[in-house]
């Protein structure tokens, strides 16, 4: 079986676009399966704060696909889907 392709969305909890990104992911993701992994890292923990420096992140929602960042604010519901099908 494939590995599931990782998903990764760094957030801040005070970040309205953030809610919003995730909301979108939330219904679209499942009609993919089990074809993605889905994690979310908040940007200003410890440990978000040193991926988001190494991967030169400077906003959120900052969406990434295989480490690959794919979109750096809330795409439309069309562009995320579009994205996703490139995997």
């Amino acid at each position: 079986m494939e590995k599931p392709v990782l998903i990764e969305m760094f957030y801040t909890l005070s970040c309205p676009n953030c809610r919003t990104l995730k909301r979108m992911l939330d219904e679209i993701l499942p009609t993919f399966g089990n074809k993605f992994e889905f994690k979310r890292t908040m940007a200003n923990s410890p440990v978000g704060m040193i991926r988001t420096m190494k991967l030169g992140i400077g906003a959120v929602p900052t969406l990434l696909i295989n480490n690959e960042i794919v979109f750096r604010q809330v795409p439309t519901k069309e562009e995320l889907i579009n994205k996703l099908n490139q995997y």
